[in-house]
């Protein structure tokens, strides 16, 4: 691949990485609710996962999905309905969580396989592989579109999670971050609408 390429291919990654959508409204809600710290495995699992789904898109299962279009809206909408009940958990938050019983954020493990649901994860993943990929060189330059996000994700991301916990403070008072969740709930919700279409 070649050197421009690849920059044009970092940028790709990182406007798609950074821009809004159900990671970063996720993201931003948890470092308020939850902190910047224990917001960390939910960040690095958005990481592994969507680079798992990237390396799954190039290595075959795009074309599967290209060749099974009713997979690809179920997935789209199971993923679609996941997000509406995060946002009700979101949405219906009233209070800071400071380790208490019963509020945790979303895992690890919980944020990778979600990745394999998100739509936005799918869009942004199709659109890499087959716009920075090269037949004659495919498998080196799938690990080079992987490569790229491996490098940009989890910083870009991890943005959404500071703004939040930078807003901690401002929105331990239970009336503003009511309506902080609530509208970070309707906003996750409103992130669908043109990955659903």
């Amino acid at each position: 691949m070649p050197f421009d390429t690849f920059l044009a291919l970092i940028l790709f990654a990182f406007t798609t990485s950074i821009t809004p959508g159900p990671n970063n409204m996720m993201l931003f809600a948890s470092g308020v609710n939850f902190g910047f710290r224990r917001t960390i495995p939910h960040m690095l699992g958005i990481g592994v996962g969507f680079l798992s789904l990237l390396l799954g898109v190039g290595l075959g299962l795009g074309a599967l999905l290209h060749a099974m279009p009713t997979v690809y809206i179920a997935l789209k909408f199971a993923g679609g309905a996941y997000l509406v009940w995060i946002a009700w958990k979101i949405a219906s938050s009233r209070s800071l969580s400071e380790g208490k019983a019963g509020a945790e954020p979303m895992t690890f493990f919980g944020a990778a396989a979600f990745q394999w649901v998100n739509p936005k994860a799918w869009v942004m993943a199709v659109t890499a592989i087959a716009t920075y990929t090269n037949a004659d060189l495919y498998l080196l330059s799938v690990l080079l579109v992987s490569l790229a996000f491996a490098i940009v994700n989890v910083p870009s991301v991890s943005t959404w999670a500071g703004f939040g916990s930078a807003l901690r403070d401002w929105l331990s008072v239970p009336a503003r971050l009511k309506w902080f969740n609530i509208t970070m709930a309707t906003l996750l919700v409103l992130s669908l609408w043109p990955m659903l279409k």
